[in-house]
């Protein structure tokens, strides 16, 4: 057994030696293609899963070696799969560059190369992202080849062989080479680059200091610093376990140490985290692609982004306030040795400086990605003002190459997106399931978009925010534009319960990922982390209702002003009313009576939100009044 781990060992040395050289090419060509110049399309996305599926059997293997599975076999398995995936892939460029030079169509022994091709790659994604995508782009395949004997809406005229491999392979507009796979190369994959590099460089140790600064004086304190810290992190990274892992090691120990629960302090820094992809200006990889797919510019949509992602934080707020005052907990004097200092406001510029870099470069009219580009060699530059990285410069290299392996596990993720894109647009499902979701919600939108909410959080469940959204838009999105509602706003509801999916138990991921750092019951942290995130199922509806929200729609200053304050009282009162806490313990018809005020007030007849915007004042004055008189008795 010991021979058989040692050449395991010595053998995944040798997997992460190819992995680290694909890596860097993986990145270097993200930097020219962003930044240098075009390449060609079919030799990039190639290139780009041949480096990504070497990157990708080195990441598996070595999580395998991880968990103490190790044998002969398995290295042959890997060997197997590399040969088989790029024999695909060769079979993929050499195919295209038939098509482009004469009139060819995709042959029965083209197709034998295309299916090994999907195999490896959806068996890669059961590898590194588990059952659920695996599930995913192995129905796409089984519905193409037997759909045509399934039952009812799901019925199609069926497809050989052939049609199969030319639907999910050999095509650039859908399948695995798609359109989506070209958005994560060209503009996406720069972005993660970013993001890791500037988590490397050390920023985001600064970014906690100042949000911790910001916060001293709340009730909250290291809960509130926590909120602040992760929406800024979150933004960069666009992952919310890496955003979780990078902050919530140090502001979880710092909540409960301040007196709130173990579970309160993970499903805080859970709920905060997963946040950080709803906030400008960066908003992770999903909102990238949203910009390439409903064709609305970048800076478009952050603009549209910036007031939801604004309400949301202010609930996560407006919760921390309202438990610190049930817990009784007072604002406290820091402690810690968390004080900005002259290296600190030094090293923020690393993260002023790429930020407005890339705002900068949008509002001058560049691309997203020579955005993202520039926002890399501005990093690169200013990071040796950081004493740790004039130490150690190669932090700055072990980052780059994180950054290229994530973007290459994400790309394998892809493939199975990919496949599904291929086997809806295909066979029409998309606009089948948007019929019946037309003929469930009858006359009423809320009801339409009731059953889209809930077939987005069902879909999305345990998966990473970019292939949720991308699946949920995918199925939901042609039902939710057929009630009238507009491409972006369609767009950036999904994308809110793409990013809700993470939240939502039994397959809370984001709670998962917080429970063990706050020693709290993971399943009891996913209740806590739906609870504190409740404001994210509502918000979507908002903008849905009330578009002048997302400002670049519909857009008029008063009814915007209007709709601004509601959502802020209707977000104090349900949080409040969760809690069942404000200035003190409310009674259970207190409870109720908030929940509805806050509900209707919502409503657009004004014959309903001003009676209920009256009821709110007069449960918050009834509230501040039994509070002033039990203090006055106590004295």
């Amino acid at each position: 057994m010991t021979d058989v781990a040692n050449m395991s060992s010595g053998t995944t040395r040798v997997f992460s030696f190819f992995a680290a050289c694909a890596c860097l090419a993986l990145g270097i060509i993200a930097l020219y293609s962003s930044g240098v110049g075009l390449i060609d399309p079919k030799f990039h996305r190639a290139m780009g899963f041949a480096l990504a599926l070497i990157a990708g059997v080195a990441a598996a293997r070595k999580k395998r070696e991880a968990d103490g599975a190790v044998s002969h076999m398995h290295l042959g398995l890997d060997l197997l799969l590399i040969a088989a995936g790029l024999w695909s892939i060769w079979s993929f460029h050499f195919v295209q560059t038939r098509m482009e030079t004469a009139l060819y169509d995709v042959t029965n022994a083209d197709a034998w190369p295309a299916l090994a091709g999907l195999a490896v790659f959806l068996e890669l994604c059961r590898r590194l992202w588990g059952w659920g995508l695996f599930g995913v782009g192995t129905f796409g395949v089984l519905y193409l080849l037997y759909g045509q004997n399934a039952p009812g809406i799901l019925e199609h005229t069926g497809f050989s062989l052939k049609e199969v491999a030319e639907a999910l392979w050999y095509n650039t507009n859908k399948g695995v080479f798609g359109s989506i796979t070209n958005i994560v190369l060209s503009t996406v994959f720069i972005f993660i680059i970013f993001g890791v590099l500037l988590e490397g460089t050390g920023a985001g140790d600064t970014l906690l200091k100042f949000a911790f600064l910001a916060t001293r004086r709340t009730r909250g304190g290291p809960a509130h610093a926590a909120i602040l810290a992760s929406s800024l992190f979150g933004t960069m990274s666009g992952s919310t376990v890496a955003n979780i892992v990078g902050t919530g090691t140090f502001t979880i120990p710092m909540i409960k140490k301040r007196g709130f629960s173990p579970t309160f302090a993970a499903g805080i820094e859970a709920t905060a985290s997963s946040g950080g992809q709803i906030m400008p200006p960066i908003m992770g990889a999903a909102a990238l692609v949203m910009a390439d797919l409903t064709g609305v510019g970048y800076l478009n949509i952050i603009v549209a982004a910036l007031v939801p992602a604004l309400f949301y934080y202010f609930s996560l707020f407006t919760a921390v306030t309202v438990e610190a005052r049930r817990q009784g907990i007072e604002v406290q004097t820091m402690t810690t040795d968390d004080q900005i200092t002259y290296v600190d406001l030094i090293n923020s510029i690393m993260f002023i400086g790429p930020i407005a870099t890339v705002i900068g470069s949008l509002v001058l009219g560049l691309s997203t990605s020579a955005a993202g580009f520039y926002a890399v060699v501005v990093l690169i530059v200013l990071s040796v003002i950081n004493p740790v990285v004039r130490a150690d410069p190669m932090r700055l290299w072990w980052s780059f190459l994180k950054g290229a392996q994530s973007g290459a596990t994400l790309l394998i993720a892809i493939a199975a997106i990919g496949i599904l894109v291929g086997s809806l647009d295909s066979t029409g499902l998309g606009l089948k399931l948007a019929n019946v979701i037309a003929e469930i919600r009858g006359e009423s939108l809320f009801s339409a978009l009731l059953v889209a909410m809930i077939g987005a959080l069902v879909l999305g469940m345990g998966m990473p925010t970019l292939p949720a959204y991308l699946i949920i838009i995918l199925v939901m999105g042609p039902a939710i534009q057929a009630l009238g509602i507009s491409m972006l706003t369609a767009h950036m509801f999904v994308f809110y319960y793409g990013v809700a999916s993470s939240l939502t138990p039994p397959v809370a991921i984001a709670a998962y990922a917080a429970a063990p750092i706050a020693g709290a019951n993971p399943l009891i942290t996913a209740l806590m982390s739906f609870r504190l995130g409740m404001a994210k199922f509502i918000i979507p509806f908002v903008f849905a209702f009330y578009p002048t929200i997302l400002i670049i729609e519909e857009f008029s200053l008063l009814p915007f002003i209007w709709i601004t304050l509601r959502t802020c009282f209707c977000i104090w009162l349900f949080s409040s009313a969760l809690s069942g806490y404000d200035r003190r313990k409310l009674t259970i018809p207190e409870i109720i009576v908030r929940f509805v005020a806050a509900f209707t007030m919502l409503m657009i007849n004004p014959a309903f939100h001003v009676p209920a915007i009256l009821i709110g004042v007069g449960l918050i004055a009834f509230d501040v009044f039994r509070n002033r008189s039990h203090q006055d008795i106590s004295a």
